[in-house]
């Protein structure tokens, strides 16, 4: 890439768009961006050097440009139409990461659900193997206080988004594909099949078949039947996992491969499908050729990813964690892995449904998948920009949920939650907040309560 390109991110504040910019710093490339709020990640680029304009307008927008957007910029954006009118080269974001791992041997990360913590953990593998990698991935990770890292090294590891499709302008040397389920099916004119074959095409641009690992286990995966290597707990699967259990927030795991069984693999994550996770990561490791040592003491001491399972705080005993499912199906297995660790402490869930497409292809999921849970608080939908659909509201799904379980489900302002939850803990509970929008933040907010409120 020419040194002397200008890049300029609209909405640079964004998961996807300040990993990128952090790699494009990273080689002394000049940056700038806008966003409508600052947060810790873009004081964290302006650290790096990056110009960063509070607000979008046009002005911030020169002819030298190179203009990079997301999926969620609309055309009517002041900074996209200034760029159309200057003529500036427009870049989507997945363009802009296909040109960064050009020439690199790429590892792809694709997937419905668990692409961000299958990604982290392969990107601290490679890391920790010294192999000094570039990585993109859609969560920032503790252990380099980042979601992107610029290496020396051959190896790019990213995490490929089929939300937008984008992850087709991607061909990887090597890949994981961890499922394939119903969601932003609005971007695949609402069809099954459009988002099963989009996979398929995906899957055939990875160059090297023993370097693809899917998932045996998911069933639309295996009516692919892909060429590759499977994973999972079935016995079609190269890489089979033959024995697990958890202890508190740890899993331990046996995998076998060609006869050999690799015994009691720990790794510092809870919930079965974070087994399926690593035993894909651990054979991908190992078929690059990292030490089967080195693989494992990255497995003892990950860190995890904000947002996936994190510890937010502690108070006379109640433990606060945060996690970003949304879709009914990462609900519930992200629920039931929590329970396996807690043991018989009272669970409290507090989920945020999130847009209202997804809630409305998703009605109809909603009914069991809190049995783990002892009670319920469910808020407001979380509009991330999108129009209302008329009568579709929270009461719909406490209804489906009331229908089919036993969980005590109480419906609770966005406004009121901290307040809500500071009055109802008591010690030895586990309270989890779940969805992708400012659920996130009532963790923090009900702590604070609960600090004054003590003395």
């Amino acid at each position: 890439m020419s040194q002397t390109k200008h890049y300029h991110f609209i909405g640079i504040g964004g998961i996807g768009m300040s990993g990128l910019a952090r790699l494009l710093l990273s080689q002394n490339i000049p940056v700038t961006g806008s966003d409508v709020a600052f947060n810790p990640v873009i004081e964290g680029l302006i650290q790096a050097g990056a110009i960063i304009h509070r607000g979008q307008a046009a002005e911030n927008i020169s002819a030298q440009a190179k203009v990079v957007y997301s999926s969620d910029i609309k055309e009517n954006n002041p900074e996209y139409q200034a760029a159309l009118r200057l003529q500036c080269a427009l870049l989507h974001r997945s363009d802009l990461l296909a040109e960064l791992i050009q020439g690199k041997q790429a590892l792809a990360v694709a997937g419905t659900h668990g692409k961000t913590t299958t990604s982290a953990l392969l990107a601290t593998v490679l890391v920790d193997a010294g192999v000094d990698p570039s990585f993109a991935i859609g969560g920032m990770l503790p252990a380099f206080q980042s979601n992107a890292r610029f290496g020396r090294g051959n190896i790019f590891a990213l995490e490929a988004d089929e939300s937008d499709r984008t992850f087709l302008k991607y061909h990887p040397f090597g890949a994981i594909v961890t499922n394939i389920d119903n969601d932003h099916l609005n971007n695949y004119e609402g069809s099954e099949t459009l988002l099963i074959e989009a996979f398929r095409t995906f899957m055939t641009q990875v160059q090297s078949a023993s370097h693809l690992f899917w998932c045996g286990d998911d069933v639309r995966l295996a009516n692919l039947n892909f060429p590759g290597q499977r994973y999972g707990f079935g016995d079609s699967c190269e890489w089979k996992i033959t024995a697990m259990h958890q202890k508190g927030f740890h899993l331990f795991f046996d995998l076998e491969h060609q006869g050999h069984c690799y015994r009691d693999i720990e790794i510092a994550l809870a919930g079965r499908h974070n087994v399926l996770n690593a035993a894909a990561v651990f054979g991908l490791a190992l078929t690059l050729g990292i030490p089967e040592a080195s693989i494992r003491h990255t497995f003892q001491t990950f860190k995890g990813v904000l947002r996936r399972c994190e510890r937010k705080g502690e108070f006379k005993d109640i433990l606060f964690l945060d996690d970003y499912a949304h879709h009914p199906t990462e609900i519930q297995t992200t629920l039931q892995g929590i329970r396996q660790a807690i043991g018989q402490r009272r669970l409290i869930a507090v989920f945020q449904p999130h847009r209202y497409t997804r809630t409305q292809d998703c009605l109809g999921l909603y009914g069991p998948i809190f049995q783990d849970v002892d009670e319920l608080l469910l808020t407001d939908i979380y509009a991330a920009g999108e129009a209302p659909i008329p009568h579709l509201t929270h009461e719909v799904i406490q209804q489906e949920i009331q229908e089919a379980s036993t969980v005590n489900c109480h419906y609770v302002p966005r406004s009121a939650l901290g307040h809500y939850l500071s009055e109802l803990v008591q010690p030895t509970d586990v309270v989890v907040t779940l969805g992708a929008g400012d659920v996130t933040k009532v963790a923090s907010e009900t702590l604070t309560l609960l600090e004054k409120q003590s003395f």
